[in-house]
């Protein structure tokens, strides 16, 4: 069984593949003065990013969770993934309302998606 881990540091990988399979990290955003859509946008570059890294895209996503501070917004955030999802072929999700790790925060996206040719 081989498992690798990627941009790691002591505490987490943001990219963990095993078995055909990528994880990635929970994605927040750098710039936390953007509204809900900005701050969304900015995750899913990133998380754009790390899937290119680890060999694979959004068209193989399988599932995502979502994470935003507030339902207000949440139309918001959804404006954003719909511009940005592969359209047919959404992964498995699921959205709650949480408080983050940092109050500056408003969405966290974690995915995980599969590795083609593995």
């Amino acid at each position: 069984m081989t498992i690798s881990h990627h941009e790691s540091n002591e505490r987490m990988s943001q990219i963990t593949i095993h078995n055909g399979t990528v994880y990635l990290a929970g994605q927040v955003p750098a710039d936390t003065s953007a509204d809900m859509k900005g701050q969304t946008e900015q995750v899913l570059a990133r998380i754009d990013e790390l899937l290119t890294r680890a060999g694979t895209s959004k068209e193989n996503l399988l599932s995502a969770q979502i994470w935003v501070t507030s339902m207000d917004e949440f139309a918001q955030m959804n404006a954003a993934w719909d511009a940005w999802v592969v359209p047919g072929r959404p992964p498995a999700r699921a959205a709650l309302e949480a408080k983050l790790a940092k109050p500056e925060w408003k969405v966290e996206i974690m995915v995980v998606a599969a590795l083609p040719g593995a």
